[in-house]
């Protein structure tokens, strides 16, 4: 078991604290770890007339614009209900509002540097009822692809979001989604 010695707090925003752990490894040997806390966030897949619903947005830290899953989080309320967090945030990016919804597993999205993990839901009987963006949302677009499109971007690299690539496979595995 890796023991922690000492943890330093060196950044916090509303979405992240940055913290540096010392720790102790089994043998005895001291190492250092830095570690990015962030709450756990929803990401849906909203599925209709085997299409899938997408959002595109630009991702600062990777200086280009993401096609992904509809997903997010909410700093003030680190433990609101998953369930909840998936509805509205299916409204608020993609404008649908969800008959359906289940929750089909979660994962951890870095688990070598974040504490972060994502809940993940299919949600169908889709019906439009506008979107509902937040200020940093302000250049979110959305689109719908086919399910075959989709698979496409994902195999020739123009979907490159992992964690969308992660959750669309879970939901195949357990056999939620045939193309």
């Amino acid at each position: 078991m890796i023991k922690t010695i000492s943890s330093t707090e060196k950044y916090t925003n509303k979405w992240i604290t940055v913290h540096e752990d010392i720790i102790e490894r089994p043998s005895g040997a001291t190492g250092l770890y830095g570690v990015v806390e962030k709450v756990d966030f929803a990401a849906i897949l909203a599925i209709e007339d085997g299409c899938i619903h997408l959002v595109e947005q630009y991702r600062y830290p990777v200086k280009q614009r993401s096609l992904e899953l509809p997903m997010g989080s909410w700093a003030e309320q680190p433990d609101a209900d998953p369930m909840e967090l998936a509805l509205r945030e299916l409204q608020e990016e993609t404008g649908y509002a969800a008959g359906r919804i289940e929750k089909i597993g979660f994962h951890h999205v870095d688990n070598g540097t974040s504490t972060q993990g994502c809940h993940v839901f299919i949600a169908t009987d889709l019906t439009f009822v506008g979107k509902n963006l937040d200020a940093e949302e302000e250049d979110l677009t959305s689109t719908k692809l086919s399910l075959l499109e989709f698979e496409k971007r994902i195999i020739d690299g123009t979907i490159l979001d992992a964690c969308t690539i992660a959750c669309y496979g879970l939901a195949k595995l357990k056999g939620m989604i045939t193309v």
